[in-house]
């Protein structure tokens, strides 16, 4: 049985200022046989299912933040409960889910500098972590030396452009990443994500890959950006250094996807300018070979704004009825070696995520073969069924 890894136990989860957050989760509920959202406030978590069957559907509501803020009554668990059966695994016990449910997951690439060298760089090496210590050597300080400053989409950036491709260095990441239009893709199906405690999936098909610990902003379905999450992109470097064409590949997979632990939503105190300079900690800590990665996302480089991403997700191009959830990209990328020389960083199998942030809290994971992982089986059928059983029981 795993055990809690936070000293504090599980109010060590929580953000720092837990006190005044507005946070939503959803717990699996063994007794009714389905998800139920929750407000979260301290050791007390209370069932919001009669508030709102879903965490989309509160989210819809212009009044959400006041309606979680009046949560009164006697709570339904106990978070110290929730989070040891959410790092036991104990499917037949309340355990968390992701604070998700009917929203879309998409994501952003190359959002940052740092990250889009690493994106060239694996292009460069097509997929070969070896090559790419060399490539790295060559390419990474020049290209900095660059482009550091560069606003995207500016005439400056433009300028850049043109000097790469009369030196045959260009590159369609240096194209989503100085150029006007951000990349923007789909990270996985609805309901398909993780939460805090579960496994994160990879491939046998994959030896070279990497967490990637973000920032998720949460919208409604008429793009207002209602709240705030962790998240983990868990990334397949080796495959998309083979092809950008691979995205899909390298990116939604069993398990890909972790989010959590709870979104906080937006209020009076906490806004969106709050976590404009969030710093987002990440440690990765090997069951196998004792290994410690440390490293940290901080969200005030992001090159693009928070506004500029979802404008390029959701408008008049596309629409998301029941809102989505936006991935907005990584400063991290592992280069430090990780047994031999020259390979770089890699997950091992049994390895422990944890990604954190003072206003969001702690979301950890645990990486696992994805044919290991219990299969993805309830979907959008068997929610539509659940809610349908629940509500006319009510």
């Amino acid at each position: 049985m795993t055990t809690n890894p936070h000293p504090g136990g599980a109010h060590a989860i929580l953000p720092t200022d837990a006190d005044q957050a507005l946070l939503v989760g959803r717990v699996w509920d063994p007794e009714t046989g389905g998800p139920r959202p929750v407000r979260v406030r301290g050791e007390d978590v209370h069932d919001l299912f009669d508030v709102a069957p879903t965490v989309a559907g509160l989210l819809e509501r212009d009044d959400a933040a006041t309606v979680v803020a009046g949560t009164t009554g006697d709570s339904r668990w106990r978070l110290t409960d929730l989070v040891e059966a959410s790092l036991a695994r104990t499917q037949d016990r309340p355990h968390l889910l992701a604070p998700l449910d009917l929203q879309v997951v998409k994501a952003c690439g190359v959002t940052f500098v740092d990250s889009m060298i690493e994106r060239v760089i694996e292009e460069r090496s097509a997929g070969d972590p070896a090559r790419a210590r060399q490539v790295r050597e060559t390419l990474a300080a020049s290209l900095h030396a660059e482009i550091d400053t560069i606003e995207p989409g500016s005439e400056a950036a433009a300028r850049v452009k043109e000097v790469f491709l009369a030196e045959g260095l260009w590159s369609q990441y240096l194209e989503v990443g100085l150029g006007p239009d951000p990349e923007v893709f789909t990270k996985a199906p609805v309901l398909s994500s993780v939460g805090y405690g579960a496994q994160v999936g990879i491939p046998a098909f994959s030896s070279w890959n990497n967490p990637e610990p973000e920032l998720v902003l949460v919208v409604d379905s008429r793009g207002r950006v209602r709240g705030c999450t962790l998240g983990n992109d868990v990334n397949l470097r080796d495959v998309e250094g083979r092809s950008a064409l691979l995205l899909g590949m390298a990116k939604d997979n069993n398990a890909s996807s972790a989010i959590g632990p709870f979104i906080r939503l937006f209020d009076d105190a906490f806004t969106v300018d709050t976590v404009r300079t969030e710093r987002i900690t990440l440690r990765v800590e090997g069951a196998e070979d004792c290994y410690v990665l440390e490293d940290e996302n901080n969200v005030a480089r992001l090159s693009r704004s928070f506004e500029r991403l979802v404008e390029a997700t959701s408008g008049d191009h596309h629409q998301y009825p029941d809102g989505f959830a936006l991935y907005t990209g990584t400063l991290f990328a592992p280069t430090q070696d990780r047994g031999v020389p020259g390979l770089g960083f890699t997950h091992k199998i049994g390895d422990r995520v944890t990604i954190a942030s003072p206003h969001l809290g702690t979301l950890t994971n645990e990486v696992a073969p994805t044919d290991s992982l219990p299969r993805w089986e309830f979907g959008i059928r068997s929610l539509v069924d659940y809610l349908h059983r629940s509500l006319r029981s009510t």
